[in-house]
Parts: structure tokens; C-alpha cells; sequence
């Protein structure tokens, strides 16, 4: 008897059990969100003869059948030995590879313009959603809301049917000392203020908080006392508060990799936000320093989480004008501005690129360590960074810092599911868990390029038309 033998047998009883708890009522759509919809239940549906990268960190499989029903993936196995049910739709996967829904954690629903000598922030409350669920992100958590009210309307509309979009977990609006001329950016005054800010949205249903780069030590002591007291947890874009600080404080999650680090400024005052001598610092740290290995063994001792977004950071010099090639999403006026932008700098980023190389071996030196490191996007910065395009560009800059595909893939999958306590759930391709992936034509193990060759991005078990989903948007994004 081989060894797979015994584990169909299992899935083959599991899906017995789930099929005999699963509800039967399939989820209802809009007539504005059945369009974009491919594949839908409530019958059995059979993804057939695919690779399967299925984001635990195993190796890649091939010639495997995915059976989804009711919203749930209950077999996966070797299409010879996977018994595909009567009636079910069959969607032959020869040639293509099959890969969890992205779990992306440093999310906006906004996107932001330098304009006037200071940024302009505009929600984007209908393209952004759309984009990333056409980017393969079937779950994200908002790090750092502007409106979080509508934040959350959002969430619930695309919950009840009505709009196009992920699950998503809402972060409450900044937790910021008054001191950036951004319109848009809440500000709080002392701890007590961060408290009251942190009780009031924690009541409203945001899920997570985050501090920000002017915030003191005594603002983030107080809101992880509340937030920790609801089992809710804090990231931070520090400057102010080092990441030694933080993690010994108890935060949870950093962002930025260790780009928003101010532990190597020189002459580092408490509580002062100098990003300036921040970034000096970092740019004089050797990649290879004792004081970065000991930051990071630091991190990983209190078990604080790291996000990489490396989209954000991406040098101009060589590169795209918009990250993961989503020109044509911007309205004519942005795409030209983005043009000019980006042959100005073209040459003239130097510090930037040696900076974010940097960055690159960190954050691999961060997972080697044993950290978890998860993943996100950030769209915000210039403006070349957008939603859907960017989640897809993050996997090929993970491989671009050395890791494997399989190992990028598990980064952005099952570590993101992990942080958020939902890995039992999402984050992986695995029997009982909900039919969360995405369908690529072609292998990104060999060429992680081809994960922009997305086709069909399941969501509860329903297939969403990721190609259709970019082509309705373009030309949208700035203005909703």
C-alpha cells in the first residue's frame, strides 16, 4: 500500500462530513456582480489535472484534482485516483497551476497624489476592492484607514452580495501625534486620546490598529492595553518609537519590513520622529551587521510579525512606470503624471535602490531567523502602487529577495492566515478549508511572471473572472 492510499481515504471521509454540515443556501449576488462571476455552485465543482502550490511550504504537486462544494474545498488528490462527483463542473486545469487566495495584510481602499507640496487622499471604495480580488487577493486587512466608516459599509456590501471584493479586515484609522500636513490623516493628542480612539472603533468592528510615525511610546502602551484586552491586535509605521521599543512594549506586527526602522539613527531621541536620520542610518548598516541580526533576533524572540511591502519601496531606474503593469487601471491625467514622474527619476535613485537591496536581504534574513513574515502591498507612496497589480508584483519581488516561489507563495498565503488566527480556515488549498485560490495559466515555480497570468480567482467557492475584473477598471482608478 502506498502512502497516499490512507490520506484519500481520510479526504474522502471528510468530504462526506463536510457535505453533511455544509449549508445548502449559496450565497447571493447582485445583478451588477453576476456578470464578472465564471463558476458558481451550488453543485460540486472539480478543478482537474492542475499543479497544485498549495501554500504550506510542501513541494509543488502535479496532476491534481481540487473538488469544491458548498463554498469549501473537500478533496484534493491525484486526478487518477480523485473520483469526480456526478453532475459536477469540470474545469480542465492541464497546464495551469493552482495557488491559495493571497492573504495580503498592508492594504488601503485609497489612493494617494502628492499634490501642493503634501499628499492628497482619495477613497477608492469601488475600484480597489475589485482589484484585489482580480489580483488574486481573496483576503486583506486595511493597515491604516482614512475612512474607516466607509471602510467598514464596504466590507459589509461586499459580504451581502452587492459589491465585487475580498473579505476584509478593517484597521482603525491612524494612530498619529499631530505633526504631517495630510488632510486626510486622524490625529490623536496623548494616550488617553489613543485609548478612547482605540475603545471607540474596536465597538465600531475594526479588528486592528495602527500606531504611526509620531506616535509616543505612552500612545502605543495605551492602545495595546485596550486592543489586547479585546484580543485585537497593533501594528505600527514607527519612526518615533524604535522597533526595539515597540517589540518590547508587546506590539504585534511591523510594517514596512525594517524600512520604517529608526533603531540606527544617530544621536536617536526618545519619542522624536527624525525619518532623515532614520534612513541615514539604515542606508550606513551593513546588510550583514550584529546590529541588525540582533534587532531580528529580538523580533523573533516576541514573536513580532514583520510585513513585507516591497512593492512601495520599488526603485524607479529600470523598472515599471506601475508596479505589476497596471498603467492603463490610472485615468488618462494620472497615467501622464506617473509617466513624467518616472522618466525624471529615471538615474537618480541610487540611494533608493541600494536601500531597498538592502531591504530585500533583510527581510530574508528576518524568515530565515524564524520569523513570520507576511506580505502586503501598500498602495499608496507616488501613486505608481495600485491595488490587484501590486499583490501580484509582491510575489515576484519576494523571489527577487531570494526566496523559492513555493516559499514566497506560503509568505503571502498561510503566514498572512496565521497572523490574523485564521490559518485553520484560509491560507492554504487543503481539504475542510474554505475554497479560497486562484487558477494561473501557467507555472509560476518556473517563471513567478506568470502569476499576472491569472484567469479565475475562487472566493467561498465561487469563480470570479479575474481578466474581466482588470479590463472593467481601467481608466478608474483616482476617481472611485
Amino acid at each position: 500500500m502506498t502512502l497516499a492510499t490512507p490520506r484519500l481515504i481520510s479526504l474522502s471521509v471528510c468530504s462526506f462530513l463536510l457535505a453533511s454540515v455544509l449549508p445548502s443556501r449559496a450565497q447571493q449576488f447582485t445583478p451588477q456582480v453576476q456578470p464578472f462571476i465564471r463558476v458558481q455552485g451550488p453543485g460540486p465543482i472539480a478543478l482537474t489535472d492542475a499543479k497544485v502550490i498549495d501554500g504550506t511550504g510542501r513541494p509543488a504537486q502535479l496532476h491534481q484534482t481540487v473538488l469544491i462544494e458548498q463554498g469549501r474545498i473537500t478533496q484534493v488528490g491525484a486526478t487518477k485516483k480523485v473520483k469526480v462527483p456526478a453532475g459536477a463542473q469540470v474545469i480542465n486545469c492541464t497546464g495551469k497551476t493552482l495557488i491559495p487566495g493571497l492573504v495580503m495584510l498592508h492594504e488601503h481602499l485609497y489612493y494617494t497624489m502628492p499634490v501642493g507640496g503634501y499628499f492628497n487622499i482619495a477613497q477608492m471604495p469601488y475600484s480597489f476592492p475589485r482589484l484585489y480580488l482580480a489580483g488574486g487577493a481573496t483576503t486583506i486587512r486595511t493597515a491604516g484607514s482614512i475612512e474607516p466608516q466607509t471602510d467598514l459599509a464596504v466590507k459589509r456590501m461586499i459580504e451581502e452580495g452587492k459589491l465585487i471584493g475580498p473579505d476584509m479586515e478593517i484597521t482603525a484609522p491612524y494612530i498619529e501625534e499631530p505633526a504631517l500636513d495630510i488632510p486626510a490623516l486622524n490625529t490623536i493628542k496623548g494616550p488617553e486620546e489613543a485609548a478612547a480612539a482605540t475603545i471607540f472603533w474596536a465597538n465600531k468592528g475594526c479588528r486592528s490598529f495602527k500606531m504611526y510615525m509620531h506616535a509616543t511610546r505612552a500612545d502605543l502602551t495605551a492602545v495595546l492595553r485596550e486592543a489586547h484586552a479585546r484580543q485585537l491586535k497593533v501594528t505600527g509605521h514607527l519612526c518615533a518609537i524604535t522597533y526595539k521599543e515597540a517589540a518590547e512594549l508587546g506590539i504585534d506586527n511591523l510594517e514596512h519590513g525594517f524600512m520604517a526602522s529608526s533603531d540606527f539613527a544617530a544621536n536617536k531621541q526618545v519619542d522624536v520622529a527624525d525619518y532623515p536620520a532614520a534612513r541615514k542610518g539604515l542606508l550606513d548598516l551593513p546588510v550583514n551587521s550584529p546590529q541588525i541580526k540582533s534587532l531580528i533576533n529580538l523580533l523573533v524572540a516576541k514573536r513580532v510579525a514583520l510585513t513585507s511591502t516591497l512593492p512601495v519601496f520599488e526603485p524607479y531606474t529600470g523598472r515599471e512606470v506601475v508596479l505589476g503593469g497596471g498603467l492603463e487601471a490610472l485615468i488618462p491625467q494620472l497615467q501622464e503624471r506617473e509617466n513624467t514622474t518616472w522618466q525624471q527619476n529615471q538615474g537618480k535613485d541610487t540611494a533608493s535602490t541600494r536601500l531597498f537591496k538592502k531591504e530585500l536581504a533583510w527581510e530574508k534574513q528576518f524568515h530565515d531567523a524564524g520569523g513570520l513574515l507576511v506580505a502586503g502591498t501598500d498602495p499608496t507612496g507616488a501613486g505608481r502602487t495600485v491595488a490587484g497589480y501590486a499583490n501580484r508584483r509582491q510575489l515576484e519581488l519576494l523571489v527577487e529577495a531570494g526566496f523559492t516561489p513555493v516559499e514566497a507563495i506560503k509568505i503571502s498565503t498561510l503566514n498572512g492566515a496565521k497572523y490574523l488566527g485564521r490559518d485553520r480556515d484560509i491560507g492554504s488549498i487543503e481539504a475542510g478549508k474554505q475554497a479560497d485560490l486562484v487558477v494561473i495559466d501557467g507555472d509560476p515555480e518556473q517563471n513567478m511572471a506568470q502569476v499576472r497570468k491569472m484567469s479565475l480567482v475562487f472566493k467561498k467557492g465561487v469563480g470570479f473572472d479575474s481578466v474581466k475584473l482588470f479590463e472593467s477598471m481601467k481608466g478608474k482608478v483616482g476617481l472611485n
